[in-house]
């Protein structure tokens, strides 16, 4: 009688074990997502210093070809470049300009040991500058669009989720007026020199190419599919990974 009571406890504390599991990955689902969702309500008021801060401490960007790795080259991009063509020089909103950056349909994995995740998002992106406002960057459309996805990396640091890998792969950029059926694609590389011959260029040049709409690229998904376990990838001519 005593063992098999043993036995129950021993079985009852695994049962408890796995659903404290079970919940704490459920609450790193959620606080991921509410780090990314951050994410973009700093961006769209500009405030850059806090963005920046949302980052681990070797924490990295990827955008438009470059690489920007640990505080100095975030805060290089985003307090000094973005800052600069976007928000005149200061922390935080300025008149007449809009830039809301949504964060969208969102897919969340907690590494085994809940100290590392992925998550994919989209951007949705609305931009533009008032007529009223006096300085308005002569290099931005008046009004736009623009769209992309997110393949991302975050660390619990100091037990606190942070981003690790900020990947934006931006596909489309619109003027509001002619629409995208109209929309002119970047062509070249956004990023040409590496920082300190670019004061605000990256720290590394990627040799992936820019592939805006109306090419219809894929990027790669971190997940397997739910079904067939396969995920998808460049690496194959039908884009297909086995098992």
């Amino acid at each position: 009688m005593e063992l098999a009571e043993e036995l129950s406890l021993a079985e009852l504390a695994e049962e408890v074990a796995r659903l404290q599991h079970r919940l704490g990955v459920m609450e790193d689902i959620q606080a991921v997502r509410t780090l990314q969702f951050k994410y973009g309500y700093y961006m769209d008021k500009g405030l850059y210093d806090e963005v920046v801060d949302l980052f681990a401490q070797d924490g990295q960007l990827h955008f438009m070809g470059g690489i920007f790795r640990g505080k100095a080259g975030l805060k290089r991009l985003y307090c000094d470049r973005l800052r600069n063509n976007f928000t005149d020089g200061n922390n935080g909103p300025v008149y007449g300009l809009l830039a809301e950056h949504l964060q969208l349909q969102d897919i969340v994995d907690i590494a085994p040991d809940r100290q590392s995740a992925r998550g994919r998002f989209r951007a949705f992106m609305q931009g533009g500058s008032h007529a009223t406002k006096e300085k308005i960057n002569p290099r931005l459309p008046l009004q736009w669009w623009e769209a992309g996805v997110y393949e991302n990396s975050y660390v619990k640091e100091d037990g606190v989720w942070k981003i690790a890998v900020l990947d934006y792969h931006m596909f489309w950029q619109a003027d509001y007026e002619t629409g995208w059926a109209h929309s002119k694609p970047y062509a070249g590389h956004f990023f040409q020199k590496v920082f300190p011959d670019d004061p605000g260029g990256p720290d590394e040049l990627t040799d992936r190419e820019p592939n805006f709409w109306p090419e219809t690229p894929i990027v790669d998904f971190h997940y397997p599919h739910p079904v067939s376990g396969e995920t998808w990838s460049g690496d194959r001519p039908d884009g297909r990974r086995p098992r």
